[in-house]
């Protein structure tokens, strides 16, 4: 039982992107090819059109690969008056 665990944490791609990286990142962060994820979307988005509120709220949220906030984090402390290194 010695074996290190890493932590994972969820972070949108810098490297696999397409758009904005959600679906690498995902992608990365589960073990599953991106395209998986990439076509997850686009039947959400077929189907109702959930799928791109959903990718946009996930690239609102998931902080990039070696950013130290997310997108939504760097709005809420601009709005605030605080300084945000995004």
């Amino acid at each position: 039982m010695s074996e290190n665990f890493t932590k994972k944490t969820l972070r949108r791609s810098g490297s696999n992107r397409i758009i904005t990286g959600v679906c690498g990142g995902i992608g990365e962060f589960l073990g599953v090819d991106a395209n998986l994820i990439r076509l997850a979307f686009a039947v959400f988005t077929l189907l109702g059109g959930s799928g791109v509120l959903l990718y946009i709220i996930a690239w609102l949220v998931i902080p990039e690969e070696g950013a130290g906030s997310s997108v939504l984090e760097h709005i809420i402390r601009t709005f605030q008056g605080k300084e945000s290194k995004l």
